[in-house]
């Protein structure tokens, strides 16, 4: 079996920063991380590696030079191999040049991949829409939000969580699934791992080297904009009755309410 994750090295949350002219965000110089979901994710397919001799696990990730970074990680984990797409053309792109670009990378790939699994979001953009987007370019069935899987018999067995409870499918391999981060624990690199991933050479991939469509890249192909960037507004504290009946305090909310056009 063949299992690709989906990596996603996202900027530290305390150091975010736009760029003013792109309303994009910075990625070169800030100190990054690998997204937190995408960790469950590898995890995720490090243990069905370990339930499933002979199953290889495949680390994609799209970015600058430094997203390498992610990739010796899931190595220093257990992944046996990597991509790194990393070309000026994907500069920019949103969720949909980015999947785009991610089905184009994992149509190369040899063998092709039995399962395709993502972290439910990622923590920079929180659309949770790249898993789901880059199973419909592939023409993948997708399950979201998963919190179990197990492999048999040519299926996945997903529970998928909702907020009251679960649903349990089975989807045909192969197929692309979301996982959820009450799913597991990440387990930390091992010392072998740790020296694997140090003599890791990542030779990058390119638009052109996995037959990506330029006008399908980048900002300018990128449907979303962004149109204004702000910050909110500080919070004021607000209007306080003390010492009234209640019925006297409710006449005060209404009477407020109205004044404001809310009801």
């Amino acid at each position: 079996m063949h299992i690709v994750v989906c990596l996603k090295q996202v900027p530290n949350t305390t150091q975010v920063r736009i760029n003013p002219e792109t309303n994009t965000l910075v990625r070169e110089g800030v100190e990054s991380i690998v997204n937190p979901f995408d960790e469950n994710a590898l995890e995720m397919a490090l243990q069905l590696k370990e339930a499933h001799p002979g199953t290889k696990v495949t680390a994609l990730t799209m970015g600058p030079p430094q997203a390498a970074e992610v990739l010796k990680e899931a190595v220093g984990r257990g992944a046996d191999s990597v991509m790194l797409l990393c070309d000026m053309a994907f500069a920019g792109s949103d969720t949909w040049a980015t999947s785009y670009a991610l089905s184009m990378a994992i149509r190369k790939m040899d063998p092709a991949p039995d399962l395709v699994l993502f972290g439910k979001q990622a923590i920079d953009g929180d659309t949770a829409q790249v898993g789901p987007g880059v199973a419909d370019w592939l023409g993948l069935p997708c399950v979201a939000y998963s919190r179990r899987i197990e492999i048999a018999d040519g299926k996945a067995i997903v529970e998928r969580a909702y907020e009251d409870g679960y649903e349990k499918l089975e989807v045909p391999l192969p197929c692309a699934l979301t996982v959820l981060k009450e799913a597991n624990v990440p387990r930390m690199a091992s010392l072998r791992g740790k020296m694997a991933a140090k003599r890791l050479v990542i030779e990058p991939m390119t638009a052109e080297s996995i037959g990506a469509d330029p006008a399908k890249l980048g900002l300018s192909a990128s449907p979303t904009r962004v149109v204004k960037i702000f910050s909110p507004p500080p919070k004021t504290g607000g209007v306080k009755w003390q010492g009234e009946e209640p019925a006297v305090v409710a006449r005060k909310l209404v009477d407020l309410m109205a004044e404001r056009k809310l009801i």
